[in-house]
């Protein structure tokens, strides 16, 4: 399509940036993650990785970003699943709760120790070959 004055460059610019955005906003997402640990007597007795895609826009800035290859997929949970050591740890560095309780009954020790990461927002950009997470806050 052609400007008044027969200059068309500033309309393909317009569509080209407008192709650009789109195809930038169908990569990137907002997801929802929660996190628990449960340690009973020095033995793992739980760990529960939560996430699902945001049904609501979140609110905050992104923090602490994280980079994985993603090997051009698009699944997060099959991503995070490749690299779940590096994730876990990337979780403990944002900050868990941690509830630890010790019982001495008739002789006999126990402990317990729960580490949570409540749920929290996160925001991922997907790009060729890495993923970028950011958690919101």
């Amino acid at each position: 399509m052609r400007s008044r004055d027969g200059n068309s460059y500033f309309s393909r610019a317009v569509q080209v940036a407008l192709l650009l955005s789109c195809s930038l906003a169908l990569h990137a997402g907002e997801y929802l993650i929660s996190y628990r640990y449960l340690v009973k007597d020095a033995i793992l007795y739980n760990e529960t990785l939560l996430i699902s895609k945001s049904m609501q826009k979140c609110s905050g800035e992104p923090h602490n970003p994280l980079i994985l290859e993603s090997n051009e997929k698009q699944d997060l949970k099959e991503i995070i699943r490749q690299n779940r050591e590096e994730f876990i740890e990337y979780l403990h560095k944002l900050g868990l709760d941690v509830k630890h309780q010790d019982i001495t009954k008739e002789y006999q020790y126990s402990s317990t120790t729960i580490l949570t990461l409540k749920t929290t927002c996160f925001k991922v950009d997907f790009n060729d070959n890495s993923v970028r997470i950011s958690a919101l806050k």
